[in-house]
């Protein structure tokens, strides 16, 4: 199986129930990063075990799969016991074994299409065979310079003019749809703020950034994925979780 075989695997044995075959895909020493559950191997088989007592079974729709060296990032739709629709994007961390070994994500709620029409999962799906090196840069640029501030004026040399198709629930398509949306929320008060990113993976055209700081003065973690093309800042999907606090943690390893 390849690495992405593999966790596509192990994610659907929420689905499954099948505690053999997400404990066979897991090294012992599993680090979870979901703070909601508790970390090891035991406890992630333990969760499937309970997922497939529960009366309503659960459901899982990957989206998108992708693959960084050690590393495969997915974006997928769960339903955990009828507890209704979640977007998320799960990056999993592969051992020299090729058992998994460490887990991160963020999920939010399904929402109803944006001001353009655009739902948080539909768009291009193809991945075009190009370097990921490249794209990697070009992401990390644009973070870096955009998202967390450091160079704002370089903003419009990320875009083909104002082509960019958008994925955010409440952001419409275009350079224009986003300046709209920040001039928005600075009339109302409402800081988006990128403090630091921890990882920035790529595959072929497309590169995922996953950050951390504050939403509305609210820690906040951004999982922003990111589609190139020609260089430019093509097409965007995200996810915002905000961050528990860390007296509810189920486990010490935090976000990151």
């Amino acid at each position: 199986m390849t690495k992405i075989e593999k966790a596509l695997a192990l994610i659907n044995t929420f689905a499954s129930g099948d505690t053999e075959k997400a404990a066979s895909l897991l090294a012992e020493g599993y680090i979870q990063h979901n703070l909601a559950y508790g970390t090891g191997r035991a406890a992630f088989v333990s969760s499937v075990a309970y997922l497939a007592s529960a009366p309503v079974k659960t459901t899982v729709n990957n989206i998108r799969a992708f693959e960084d060296d050690d590393k495969v990032f997915l974006q997928t739709v769960y339903n955990f016991a009828g507890m209704g629709e979640q977007v998320a994007f799960d990056i999993f961390r592969f051992d020299e074994k090729g058992l998994i070994a460490e887990h991160w994500d963020n999920l939010a709620a399904t929402a109803e299409p944006n001001p353009s029409g655009h739902t948080q999962i539909d768009g291009t799906r193809e991945k075009k065979d190009v370097d990921k090196e490249e794209t990697r840069r070009i992401v990390a640029g644009f973070v870096g310079d955009v998202l967390r501030g450091e160079h704002p004026e370089k903003l419009t040399s990320y875009y083909d003019g104002d082509k960019y198709i958008q994925h955010n629930t409440a952001i419409a398509d275009g350079l224009s749809g986003l300046g709209a949306a920040l001039a928005a929320m600075a009339e109302q008060g409402i800081a988006m703020i990128y403090n630091k990113t921890h990882m920035v993976l790529a595959d072929g055209d497309y590169a995922l950034a996953c950050s951390e700081g504050t939403f509305g003065g609210v820690p906040t973690t951004f999982y922003d994925l990111f589609r190139v093309e020609n260089g430019f800042i093509a097409e965007h999907w995200d996810v915002m979780e905000t961050t528990a606090a860390k007296e509810t943690w189920a486990n010490p390893n935090g976000k990151f």
